[in-house]
């Protein structure tokens, strides 16, 4: 039953004596109650399951007894009990959980033959296996056995050795692919800067809680079929907005002398650092940190409320600079105009003050 031959089972059922250059071996034992006790019932709480149930105690108690859902103690009975004459008996039990428990278990689309078939048809009408899955749901309300996760069908196409799909089958999917496509791979990335960036966890803690000014968030807003762009700057503690005019490109020297050129106007007490996203823009980040003693930190992939401000900030400004409208038209004036604008507007965050109100405070204190 397990594969091996009789000699083999003798000497894991007996044991064997070291001789020669064999070492000696042990018995193979079962040791009760080895597995993870918060998710499988052990062979313990089963001879304690039959007792309480000879005893005439309902499913509930015995499952506060044992610390258990009474649906867990309500599924071990109904699964296990004896199906000729309903008695449970705990080391019978066991070994019907212990011949459920292996892996793995035949899929659904190797067994079912008419789901198999749907499956394999609407692939290759190219829908997708999420579609298939939820049409599945519709045409077949009240047969659970016509069910599949598109997780299953996806296996199915990629897992090599099950079958259960026509290879030729995954050339309808709408990638093409015939494997899966590994999502992270963060041992292999490549650098993304030539100089090593400094990310947001070495940011200063001032930074953090708002209570210094100086510390700045940016990003780019693109325009029009990604052919223009303006650069953003807020300030994290007044919310006060500076627009940087790139009206040709966003290359990295590009994008690197607009900011030092823009910063280069603050005070120095107003350039404590910068917090940018891993965008492409800021492969000179060393340069510009040179040029203008502001430390360039990175926020994580992915990660966009890591710059929660210039995120926020970024939608008021799409209320002027629409979405797929060419950016590149207007001029320096104008993105000023509009920085005074957002920054003569009260904020509720600010207690209704504006960020300029805000900002003359804390640089007048400052002083």
């Amino acid at each position: 039953m397990v594969g091996v031959s009789y000699r083999t089972g003798k000497r894991w059922r007996n044991g064997r004596q070291a001789s020669g250059g064999h070492p000696g071996a042990a018995p193979v034992t079962v040791v009760p109650g080895s597995l993870p006790p918060g998710r499988f019932l052990s062979v313990e709480e089963r001879i304690r399951i039959a007792d309480l149930l000879g005893e005439g105690a309902s499913l509930r108690v015995i499952a506060a007894e044992l610390g258990r859902s009474p649906s867990t103690i309500s599924r071990e009975v109904r699964r296990n009990a004896d199906p000729v004459n309903g008695r449970y008996r705990p080391h019978a039990a066991q070994a019907c959980a212990d011949a459920r428990r292996p892996r793995p278990r035949p899929r659904r689309l190797a067994v079912n033959v008419e789901l198999h078939s749907l499956v394999q048809d609407w692939l290759q009408l190219k829908w997708s296996p999420e579609q298939i899955t939820v049409m599945l749901g519709e045409q077949f309300p009240d047969r659970v056995q016509m069910r599949v996760s598109h997780e299953t069908i996806y296996q199915a196409l990629y897992v090599q050795g099950r079958g259960e799909l026509r290879r030729e089958v995954a050339a309808a999917l709408r990638t093409g692919r015939a494997c899966r496509k590994p999502r992270h791979q963060a041992q292999t990335r490549q650098p993304r800067y030539a100089a090593p960036m400094v990310m947001i966890s070495e940011r200063p803690a001032e930074a953090d809680d708002r209570a210094v000014p100086g510390h700045w968030e940016g990003d780019l807003i693109i325009g029009k079929n990604q052919a223009s762009q303006i650069a953003t700057l807020v300030e994290r503690t007044t919310r006060y907005v500076l627009l940087v005019h790139l009206p040709a490109d966003r290359t990295a020297a590009t994008v690197c002398d607009a900011l030092t050129a823009t910063v280069a106007t603050l005070p120095a007490h107003l350039r404590r650092s910068l917090t940018w996203d891993q965008g492409n823009e800021m492969a000179l980040h060393q340069q510009f940190s040179l040029a203008t003693d502001m430390p360039v930190y990175f926020c994580d992939p992915h990660s966009p409320w890591q710059r929660g401000s210039n995120e926020n900030t970024n939608g008021l400004l799409r209320q002027y600079f629409p979405k797929g409208t060419d950016l590149s038209v207007h001029t320096r004036d104008h993105l000023a105009a509009v920085a005074a604008e957002l920054n003569g507007r009260p904020r509720k965050t600010l207690g209704w003050q504006t960020p300029a109100q805000r900002l003359t405070k804390l640089l007048s204190t400052t002083t």
